[in-house]
């Protein structure tokens, strides 16, 4: 039997043929989603301006966003689609971010919009959810001071991570349950927040969770600078006032600067905090906790939602 060959990767092949099956996905978007897998490190260094790319050729780099910006926009302000809407990530507190990789079933949720509050990108489908690996992170690597270890973006499912494990083999690495849990707990200790994160031309779906630092993350940079790219977990930091100290140590490791010291008393800036947990965890007195706030969205519970 004559053996044949072929350029294409299989898991390339079956990027494409998952691309057909989801309705209303055009050859645009495959074609945008391969490109984000394939170069996924030039894609983030480009996007959040690291790349030398962009200072040696800015008009390029211009053309470049104007080509994968957001198609379908309306004249009808909201009703139009922006970047955050195609690109974005969901805090999750710890637990939530075990539970989601510890699923041993086929998982597919179509309706999120009270968990993942945008007009795109709101669905999960998971296919061999136990099928997991870790990937170099992007946003570290493309600076060129960056935080340790890299190896912290766990990809969840197919037909992702048999797609990251073809095209960066020198990157990405097959990992085992045991192994992402260690990545959780040991990224939560660094005091670095989980998000879910999903992305219209990858299907329109959560693909992985990553264990971001607010030094090197593009979407809490981009956070930070105004633009909606990541939502709050559905919970927001309550804190007892007779047990906190105001010690200062969680005030050090929010990400996201909701906490400060104001007269030798803490104040919670509740329209900054997106209720990652990591002043629950790092707190000595046990002073703060989360609790559910409504007007902030659903938490990313889905345990109990498997079809």
């Amino acid at each position: 039997m004559k053996k044949t060959f072929s350029f294409v990767l299989p898991s390339t092949r079956a990027f494409f043929r998952e691309g057909r099956r989801v309705k209303g996905f055009s050859l645009k978007n495959q074609i945008h989603g391969y490109i984000y897998g394939r170069w996924i490190y030039q894609y983030i260094g480009i996007g959040t301006r690291e790349h030398p790319f962009t200072r040696r050729f800015p008009r390029l780099t211009r053309l470049l966003f104007k080509l994968f910006s957001p198609s379908g926009k309306s004249v009808d302000e909201k009703d139009r689609i922006t970047f955050p809407d195609t690109y974005h990530g969901k805090v999750m507190p710890l637990d939530d971010a075990k539970k989601i990789i510890s699923l041993n079933k086929k998982i597919e949720i179509q309706d999120l919009e009270q968990v993942i509050p945008y007009k795109l990108a709101r669905s999960i489908v998971l296919e061999n959810p136990l099928h997991l690996a870790v990937l170099d992170c992007p946003c570290r690597l493309v600076r060129q001071k960056h935080c340790k270890p890299v190896d912290v973006c766990i990809i969840v499912g197919e037909v992702f991570t048999r797609f990251v494990l073809e095209h960066h083999p020198d990157k990405c690495r097959k990992i085992s349950l045991g192994e992402a849990v260690e990545i959780l707990e040991a990224e939560h200790r660094r005091g670095h927040v989980h998000h879910a994160f999903f992305k219209s031309d990858l299907f329109g779906r959560f693909y992985a969770i990553c264990n971001c630092c607010s030094c090197c993350c593009g979407a809490m940079h981009a956070w930070q600078r105004g633009t909606p790219m990541l939502a709050s977990s559905g919970y927001v930091c309550r804190t007892d006032r007779a047990l906190c100290t105001a010690c200062g140590i969680c005030v050090r490791f929010c990400p996201f600067g909701a906490l400060s010291l104001e007269d030798a008393t803490l104040v919670i800036d509740e329209e900054r905090c997106l209720g990652c947990g990591v002043c629950v965890s790092k707190c000595k007195e046990n002073a703060h906790r989360l609790v559910r706030d409504p007007s902030r969205g659903e938490p990313l519970e889905i345990g109990g939602r498997a079809c």
